[in-house]
């Protein structure tokens, strides 16, 4: 039997834990210092706990799950990481520089069950959640990485953008959240933290009531009820009909801006006249709303879909603007690597099997 991450503890939760297995409150603060300021491999190197303190969490419990399998860096300086977990299972991780600071993108499942027509996260169906510590151990191990090359260097900015539905794993990753938010850990502000959801509405209805400061970005990618079907399977539970108030409510209940993810697909999507319903679409929340439009990156298992043409995607942008909708183009990282999210993966996949 795997024993647990102590990475999936809230701090509260870690007091909790010791204190039902006979250990001091206090100890949980102890702890958190060592894992989240010191970044320890081993509890044994956590020298101010007792000893009946250390061979409690050497018995029930683990620091590292997470095996680095293939490391992946861009001449840009993106890095994508391929991790092992215990059971066998790959993920993937990408650390992203920008002038702002260091920003990672974190898996939240083995696979995707959304199953959008151009996305290589869902080339495999899901396998299985992943669990807080999982997703927690992530920013930790990039963390560590960039401690070696620089003890200054430090994850600023988290998104929840890699394999899988956040949503669809809503209480992990709300207490993944709560975990590298809290002033007494990793402390990254909620502020600098979006998770992306590709429409599931119930939840949205749910993560605004959760009064937390994290950004909310959608993928959406298609102004219209067909073209967004045709595209994205998650269109046929969550129309836009039952999408669009649910944004609505999470604009009203937190006043807070949120960003709608569009990926450019040649001749699909990018024509002037989804440009213009997306327009429509937005038009009464143009004031906390900002429309991401994103270049295509090209996976070979689909390849009925291509890049839009440059020409196509400023088109695109200048009716945006010129209609007040904030927007902008993404500025692409890691093209010279397995850039698609889940692309990594799926190649080791392959190569695995093709040894058996």
């Amino acid at each position: 039997m795997n024993k647990k991450s102590i990475y999936s503890f809230t701090l509260n939760e870690l007091a909790d834990w010791l204190v039902e297995h006979g250990q001091k409150k206090f100890r949980a603060k102890q702890i958190w210092d060592w894992l989240y300021k010191k970044r320890v491999d081993y509890f044994h190197e956590m020298t101010n706990l007792n000893q009946e303190c250390l061979d409690l969490l050497n018995e029930k419990l683990v620091i590292g799950t997470l095996k680095e399998e293939i490391k992946q860096e861009s001449k840009d300086g993106t890095i994508k990481f391929l991790f092992k977990m215990t059971d066998g299972n790959l993920i993937e991780t990408v650390l992203m520089k920008f002038n702002y600071g260091y920003s990672v993108c974190v898996t939240t499942q083995v696979g995707c069950n959304i199953g959008c027509s151009f996305c290589a996260s869902g080339l495999l169906t899901k396998d299985r959640d992943l669990n807080a510590g999982e997703i927690v151990e992530q920013i930790m191990n990039v963390q560590k990485h960039l401690d070696k090359r620089n003890k200054e260097e430090r994850v600023s900015h988290i998104v929840v953008m890699g394999i899988g539905e956040p949503f669809d794993n809503y209480n992990n990753t709300m207490n993944f959240l709560r975990i590298v938010n809290d002033q007494k850990g990793l402390s990254i502000g909620a502020r600098h933290i979006t998770v992306s959801t590709s429409g599931l509405a119930k939840k949205i209805y749910d993560f605004a009531d959760e009064n937390i400061q994290v950004n909310l970005a959608l993928s959406l990618h298609a102004p219209n009820n067909e073209l967004r079907t045709k595209i994205m399977k998650i269109n046929k539970a969550f129309p836009l009909e039952k999408l669009m108030p649910a944004i609505d409510y999470y604009l009203e209940k937190t006043n807070r801006r949120i960003t709608f993810e569009y990926i450019l697909l040649k001749d699909v999507n990018d024509h002037k006249e989804e440009a213009k319903q997306l327009v429509q679409l937005l038009k009464n929340k143009r004031h906390l709303s900002y429309v991401n439009l994103i270049p295509y990156n090209p996976v070979d298992e689909h390849n009925q879909y291509s890049r839009s043409e440059k020409k196509a995607i400023l088109d695109f942008y200048q009716i945006l603007l010129e209609n007040g909708i904030n927007c902008g183009v993404r500025v692409e990282h890691g093209t010279d690597i397995d850039a698609a999210c889940g692309q990594l993966r799926s190649k080791q996949m392959k190569k695995e099997k093709q040894k058996v």
